[in-house]
């Protein structure tokens, strides 16, 4: 019978290939419905009152006056707040028939605060209190006194917000006893939580959601959250749909955002280039809760000699969500800033002393190979240079690298195939697509297994009644839906054959799937067409359950993790206005097997484009006295636009060693390296180091006068 592992290359005839999405035309033409689409009958708009302090007491709310506005149908207040941690914190809500009704209503509640002290700083170590995260290994002390150079550096990188394009929320309606759901959700499966069963008074297995499309999560969607939770409960409170979205501001403020993570470091190596030592202090906040990044060193983890500490600096922020690569780009940013810094104090350049280096990391093989094609990409040779553009003129230009790793491991998945005796085939599973082609590569993979074109598979996804799947987290979505899918897509796929092998004359271990139809293996003339097959199923179609579970994924080598990617950037700075112009970046990236290669490099642009406006133009801005958000806006809270981006060029690593490791996820990885290749870059082309992102003009100009390179 045919088997599950993955073809080979050359018996490929849809999986690796650059294929549109299937819901391309869909999205584009405007008929995808996202949650804020979804408006049922007689339903009702809710919104939410915040905290306008970042830290009190709640001392009672009063909601009299908002209940007795014509057209306020529900009222929720949180009951258990006696305290209020951050600025926009939920601490009731009302639902009215129309949006202007609820937002008038809001302003209606009497919220009575105590104000008590806050703190909203995290880029001052002096912050922390209690006692620190300590590691030693090796002789850190010894190791410095025999270093022959040794350079120590400041670096830090702020709390940026997820700014998804979709808000968070939901709508819910509550009908016969059951509850249904259009949440934004990065979670379908595990959607329906404790936490929304109990707001509604529904039973989990009564709960019913529907994700079909979403506009962005980037680790920030998995659970139903406060809005989720008070939705249901309105639901459950008025006997009507109501639809809760967050407003812009809230959702900058109050729905996730990435941890902020500062470091002094202090990095020791030979006058020939190898790293010996590496010490960090490493602090930052995640609002009240969560740690600092603390991955250090990043990447080249086997210094010999290290030590690091490490701060959480507890906050009156808004709390923080896993922000795409959770931790990841923050420690790359920290340790290949100081890294390159001590090249910069070796006099060496940057490429040299990276590879030299490699040994330290877990795959330098991988990375030597990846250095080399992206310094070929970039025209590296032609451009290179030790730190400081000494060119005449404003105008200066320098290289940055960097180098990452991530995991990638495909997730717990189930999958049901059917085939029906006509020859249709349907494939169900209960994952959600983010966007980044979740339905395509499934279509991709049975329509590949079963020998189909790719439209004769229908697939269905966003629901919970279909079979489980895990969240699209930890870049562990494509490893777990693809080999679920081809198991079950194998499974049918015998079944068929089993059907139709006595009437071919042979056995269905000697049959294959190829070009609508099942074909004898040796003797490919002796064939039967798809549907004739699938017509000797007899009048019922059968489904077959693809499982897919990590270990065994992992094993079987349908999956895998580990991979390593290494990204250049190209960047001209003005030293007299301080603006940074990106003229190329090259991302060389690999991931295992590749499913979908359009969809896989798509991915890798839309990261480089997320790296580069976190690198030059992101930062959540807090008020020290009053707690609040400053630029929880799309005005002042700035993104790349198309002009910022410069030639992108990304490279995936295909072929022996990379396609046999299985199907690992790319979501996350990409994302890792931007910020410490464009700062290396502006280091280079200045010849000072800019110690915190983003590299804003004020930030450039700053950095120029304190080494006193301009006046």
């Amino acid at each position: 019978m045919p088997k599950a592992e993955w073809p080979p290359a050359e018996k490929r005839t849809l999986i690796g290939k650059p294929i549109d999405r299937a819901d391309g035309p869909a999205k584009a033409t405007g008929t995808a419905k996202y949650s804020y689409d979804i408006n049922r009958p007689n339903m009702l708009w809710a919104k939410v009152v915040t905290s306008p302090h970042p830290h009190a007491e709640v001392a009672g709310i009063d909601t009299s006056a908002a209940e007795k506005l014509e057209g306020v149908k529900g009222v929720w207040k949180d009951e258990a707040a006696k305290e209020v941690n951050y600025v926009g914190q939920i601490v009731a809500a009302v639902a009215a028939t129309t949006e202007e009704i609820a937002t008038e209503a809001v302003s209606l509640v009497k919220v009575n605060y105590n104000p008590l002290e806050h703190q909203v700083v995290d880029s001052d170590p002096e912050l922390f209190k209690g006692d620190p995260n300590k590691r030693d290994q090796g002789n850190v002390d010894e190791a410095f006194g025999k270093a022959d150079v040794t350079h120590s550096g400041n670096y830090g990188v702020p709390v940026i917000t997820h700014c998804c394009l979709e808000p968070h929320g939901q709508v819910a309606e509550i009908r016969d006893g059951e509850m249904y759901v259009w949440p934004s959700t990065q979670n379908v499966s595990g959607y329906a939580d404790r936490g929304l069963s109990e707001a509604a008074g529904i039973p989990q297995n009564k709960i019913h959601v529907d994700c079909q499309y979403m506009g962005g999560g980037f680790g920030s969607k998995f659970n139903p959250g406060k809005w989720g939770t008070i939705s249901a409960a309105l639901a459950k409170q008025t006997g009507r749909p109501v639809k809760l979205l967050l407003d812009r501001d809230l959702e900058l403020m109050i729905a996730g955002n990435r941890p902020s993570g500062f470091s002094k470091i202090k990095v020791g190596a030979t006058k020939d280039g190898k790293v010996t030592a590496f010490e960090s202090e490493v602090w930052g906040t995640s609002g009240m809760s969560g740690n600092p990044p603390d991955l250090m060193p990043y990447v080249f983890d086997k210094i010999p000699n290290q030590r690091r500490i490490v701060k959480r600096i507890q906050t009156n922020r808004g709390p923080a969500q896993a922000w795409r690569a959770p931790r990841h780009p923050q420690n790359c940013y920290l340790t290949l800033a100081a890294l390159a810094d001590t090249a910069a104090a070796l006099k060496m350049d940057e490429l040299e002393f990276f590879t030299k280096n490699l040994d330290l990391t877990a795959r330098p093989d991988v990375y030597k190979e990846e250095l080399e094609i992206a310094a070929r990409l970039v025209n590296y040779n032609q451009k290179k240079h030790v730190r400081g553009d000494k060119t005449p003129g404003p105008i200066k230009r320098g290289l940055g690298i960097s180098v990452h790793t991530w995991g990638g491991l495909g997730h717990d998945s189930e999958c049901d195939v059917t085939v029906s005796p006509d020859g249709s085939v349907e494939a169900k599973i209960g994952t959600q697509d983010l966007g980044t082609g979740t339905r395509t590569v499934i279509q991709q993979v049975v329509a590949d297994t079963l020998g189909l074109p790719l439209d004769a598979v229908k697939v269905q996804i966003g629901k919970n009644e279909f079979p489980r799947s895990g969240g699209s987290g930890g870049s562990t979505t494509i490893g777990g839906v693809s080999t679920s899918s081809r198991l079950a897509a194998t499974a049918a796929l015998n079944a068929v054959c089993e059907a139709v092998a006595q009437k071919l004359g042979t056995t269905a271990e000697n049959l294959e799937a190829a070009g609508g139809a099942i074909r004898q293996v040796d003797k490919p003339s002796n064939r039967i067409s798809w549907k004739d097959a699938c017509a000797a199923l007899g009048v019922m179609p059968i489904t077959k359950r693809g499982t897919q579970t990590r270990n065994e994924g992992k094993a079987k080598g349908f999956t895998n993790e580990g991979v390593g990617g290494v990204q250049i950037a190209d960047v001209s700075v003005d030293i007299e206005t301080g603006v940074v112009t990106l003229n190329e970046m090259v991302a060389v990236q690999d991931c295992g097997l590749i499913v979908n290669l359009k969809l896989t490099e798509s991915q890798v642009y839309g990261a480089l484009i997320m790296g580069i406006t976190y690198a030059l133009y992101e930062e959540a801005v807090y008020d020290p006295k009053t707690g609040r958000m400053l630029n929880a806006d799309m005005e002042f809270y700035r993104l790349a636009g198309i002009k910022d981006i410069g030639l992108l060029k990304v490279h995936m690593m295909t072929g022996k060693g990379y396609d046999d490791r299985g199907v690992i996820g790319i979501g996350e990885p990409p994302v890792i390296s931007p910020g410490a290749a464009i700062g290396n870059a502006v280091a280079n082309a200045i010849g000072v180091r800019v110690p915190s992102l983003p590299l804003t003009p004020d930030r450039i100009i700053t950095a120029l006068q304190k080494e006193g390179s301009i006046v």
